[in-house]
């Protein structure tokens, strides 16, 4: 009555630890996408590649003088692009073209260069493109070039970029360069299979399009990659040089390129290259090309570049999910590791700055207290065996009142006896009388 009651409690209270402790948090209501905007956004980064030509001018004249004066007798030109950090000491995937003023001979950049500073004197003086380009060709002399390569982190550093394997613009060969920026402990996005991808797969391209940009925005924004969503279109096209390609319909521009297509797993399966010929002069959405990330591991593997995720990239990742299930105070403790391993990490102010705010209404996460379960677990265990042990096999045996002494009287005998004297009455002896002799008494 006693002993089972408890056992079976106790029973009750060892499964519901374990029912707490695989507790998990529940982040059922975050949508794919969100997770995975999430999870890349810190490891795209924006690379700018430009050329400083600086001219001389062996003219007297004063009105071009003046002109070149004000663009102190220099000329920037340059392309921007996107790019993915694969590990967590710094390189990085994007396009050859996005890259190729760092690898164009010089004589090149000064052509293209000069052709960009005719253009601004046919404008500046309303005359015809040719007629400029004739003048300033005869008078004009380029004196030095000087080539930069910058990786624009999303939280805001600006690191000098090296190229460490390099394929050949879209047009030429395999459209890939693998750079390497001085860093450690970076957000980075793991490579997949392109073999795998099959037609009509759910893909993300993630970047920094042209067509984002805007001068009503602020300049910070220029720091914030956009994602647009799309399906695989085709998957055994190839290019002219017969490098394959990955069709996509997802939106892309300028800008764009670079930038990596992810799959569902948050896996790059590509690098956007080119989009598609313009129709009537006007570009036309949902006919973009990627390189395959089979032919990007190439380059990788030339670079010797390292890959796979980092503690950062673990932190965050536990604690996005903390956080999307409000268990808002541990979330917290993973957030703030990440900003002790990575304090450039793009994300990770606004999420600690939520977690603080949101902390009163955190659910308790039941796998800190394992130990002290584990203990109780234990302990409860051996009072149950010990119950047991006690009911069933350990149980005193109760006294048989019933049985007769050995050598007694018969109980019926005895108690006939007891009830014969208690029914008896003693007779005085002056009452008696002597038994009837036959005589009778005299008058």
């Amino acid at each position: 009555m006693i002993t089972l009651p408890i056992t079976i409690i106790l029973a009750v209270c060892i499964a519901a630890s374990f029912f707490l402790l695989n507790t998990k948090p529940d982040t059922s209501h975050i949508s794919r996408a969100q997770k995975l905007a999430e999870y890349t956004k810190p490891a795209v980064v924006r690379i700018v590649d430009y050329a400083i030509v600086e001219w001389e001018f062996a003219n007297y004249d004063p009105d071009v003088e003046a002109y070149l004066e004000q663009l102190d007798y220099q000329t920037v030109i340059g392309a921007s692009g996107s790019g993915a950090i694969i590990s967590s000491n710094g390189y990085i995937v994007t396009n050859a073209h996005v890259v190729e003023y760092s690898k164009a001979e010089e004589i090149d950049i000064a052509n293209a260069a000069f052709e960009q500073l005719v253009a601004g004197v046919a404008e500046y003086f309303g005359v015809d493109f040719d007629l400029a380009y004739d003048y300033m060709i005869e008078y004009t002399f380029y004196t030095k070039v000087t080539r930069g390569l910058k990786v624009m982190l999303p939280g805001g550093d600006v690191l000098d970029g090296e190229i460490k394997s390099y394929g050949a613009p879209v047009n030429q060969g395999k459209d890939v360069a693998v750079l390497k920026v001085e860093g450690k402990n970076l957000p980075t996005l793991p490579l997949g299979n392109s073999d795998n991808v099959q037609n009509q797969d759910d893909i993300w391209v993630i970047g920094y399009p042209a067509a984002a940009e805007s001068d009503y925005l602020s300049p910070d924004s220029s720091l914030v990659s956009s994602m647009n969503a799309g399906h695989v279109s085709a998957t055994s096209k190839k290019t002219e040089q017969g490098s394959p390609v990955i069709q996509l319909d997802a939106a892309a521009t300028h800008g764009n390129s670079g930038g990596p297509v992810i799959n569902e797993r948050g896996e790059i399966i590509g690098l956007l290259t080119f989009r598609g010929d313009t129709v009537n002069g006007q570009e036309v959405q949902g006919f973009n090309f990627a390189v395959p990330v089979n032919t990007v591991k190439e380059f990788v593997k030339q670079a010797g570049a390292d890959q796979g995720q980092g503690a950062t990239d673990t932190f965050f990742r536990e604690g996005l999910t903390l956080y999307w299930g409000g268990y808002y105070k541990d979330a917290l403790a993973k957030f703030e590791a990440v900003e002790r391993l990575y304090p450039g990490h793009s994300e990770i102010k606004r999420f600690i700055t939520d977690s603080q705010q949101k902390s009163g209404q955190s659910k308790i996460l039941w796998s800190n207290y394992q130990t002290a379960f584990f203990i109780f677990d234990g302990v409860a265990l051996l009072l149950i065996i010990g119950l047991l042990l006690f009911t069933f096999v350990l149980k005193p045996k109760q006294p048989n009142n019933a049985a007769a002494p050995a050598n007694g009287p018969p109980m019926a005998s005895a108690d006939l006896n007891r009830d014969n004297k208690a029914g008896r009455q003693d007779v005085p002896l002056a009452s008696q009388q002597p038994p009837d002799s036959g005589k009778k008494d005299s008058p």
